[in-house]
This record gives structure tokens, sequence and C-alpha cells, in this order.
């Protein structure tokens, strides 16, 4: 027995990478647009790419501070997206959807206190 594909299955090749590049941008516009805590961890990430650069550190630590920030954002898309779909199935309240909004949530809250860290150690290193 043959294993169901979904429909919407790409099926490889140059046309599948120019799709994905334009759902991938789709996804960021969408954010953008309607995620309040993507635009808020955005504006951190411009803002800390920026400052990364000003900063007197290594090549590897100015890569490590702005990876943490890449963190965060990414963290924060794959949350929505469970908060997409928890509430496509239903916006009803319940324990599981509850479960699932709150791990999503602590998942982010965990790579925003990863950033934090890093941030602090190496500004801590460079500077004290």
């Amino acid at each position: 027995m043959e294993d169901p594909v979904s429909e919407f299955k790409s099926k490889g090749g140059f046309r599948r990478i120019i799709n994905a590049s334009n759902y991938s941008i789709q996804g960021l516009v969408t954010a953008w647009r309607i995620e309040h805590a993507f635009r808020q961890e955005l504006l951190v990430f411009v803002l800390g790419v920026i400052f990364a650069f000003v900063l007197p550190v290594s090549a590897f630590e100015r890569l490590v501070l702005v990876g943490v920030l890449l963190l965060v954002l990414i963290v924060e898309l794959i949350n929505s997206a469970f908060e997409a779909v928890v509430d496509r199935i239903s916006l009803e309240r319940h324990p599981l959807s509850k479960n699932a909004k709150d791990f999503g949530s602590a998942a982010v809250g965990l790579s925003v206190l990863l950033a934090a860290l890093t941030w602090g150690t190496v500004l801590y290193n460079r500077f004290a």
C-alpha cells in the first residue's frame, strides 16, 4: 500500500526552490503584518545586528550575537505556526490547546533567555 501524499506536496527541481522562497517571503510578510511579538523581536534583531557590527568583538562573537537573535525570530515563527494550527482546528478553549500555546510561548521565552545570557556573557567578557 502506498503512503498518501498531499496534493500540495512539491515535486522538486528548481521550481520547488522558487516556490519555497516565495512561501518563506509570504510567511515573513504575514508574520510582520499580524504578529505583534514578531514585529517587536524583529526590531530588537535589527538593532542588535547594528550594535553587533559596531562593537569591537571578534567575527565569531559577532556571529553568535546575531545568531541568537535570529534564533529568537525562528522560534517565534514556529510558535506562531503552532498557534495558527491550534486556532485552525478550533477556537474553543481546551486544555490541550492551552498546553500547545503555552509550550510554544515557553520555547520563545527560553530562546530570549539564551539570547540575553549570550549577549551578557560576550559583553561582560569583552568589557569587564
